[in-house]
């Protein structure tokens, strides 16, 4: 990504340096009839090899500020799907109002952990675990740990569809 982006801006580079040499010697040419570049050549058409120039340049300029804007937001989203998650489910889990007990069941739940393995870290009874997922369960409004997970991954997956299209 980084050696197409250093390539677009030496050819930007490139195409502006000869966008600036034709543009002087054609302008040269119309206003003071001198010559940079030996006879023969045409006034007209070094005029419209500099339109050309001036009009590839600009079109280089918007391909190297939208790849960069893209690397810039792809990099947003590697960033946020790396800590957004997490910010997310904090979101969540504040808006539903669950506990700090109920905080840790539900990111075990959604980890994949059984309501067995559960109890056993939190060195409880199978049957508070049951009741705390189903406090979780209730106050986020969904019918059980497949939904809730789901719920997450398609947060996740619809801010990642948006901001694809966004960057399209």
């Amino acid at each position: 990504m980084r050696d197409k982006l250093g390539l677009l801006w030496s050819l930007l580079a490139i195409q502006t340096l000869c966008t600036a040499f034709f543009l002087a010697d054609a302008l040269g040419d119309l206003l003071f009839h001198t010559d940079v570049i030996p006879e023969g050549s045409s006034d007209v058409f070094e005029l419209i090899v500099v339109l050309v120039l001036i009009g590839s340049t600009g079109f280089t300029a918007l391909q190297v500020r939208r790849v960069m804007q893209r690397h810039k937001h792809i990099e947003s989203q590697l960033r946020a799907a790396s800590g957004a998650f997490s910010e997310i489910v904090d979101e969540h889990f504040n808006a539903w109002a669950l506990s700090e007990a109920e905080r840790d069941v539900a990111l075990l739940l959604i980890k994949g952990l059984s309501i067995a393995e559960i109890a056993a870290l939190r060195e409880t009874k199978d049957g508070t675990i049951k009741a705390q997922s189903n406090a979780i369960y209730r106050k986020s409004g969904v019918a059980g740990r497949a939904q809730l997970v789901s719920l997450f991954i398609e947060e996740l997956m619809a801010d990642t569809i948006t901001s694809v299209r966004q960057a399209d």
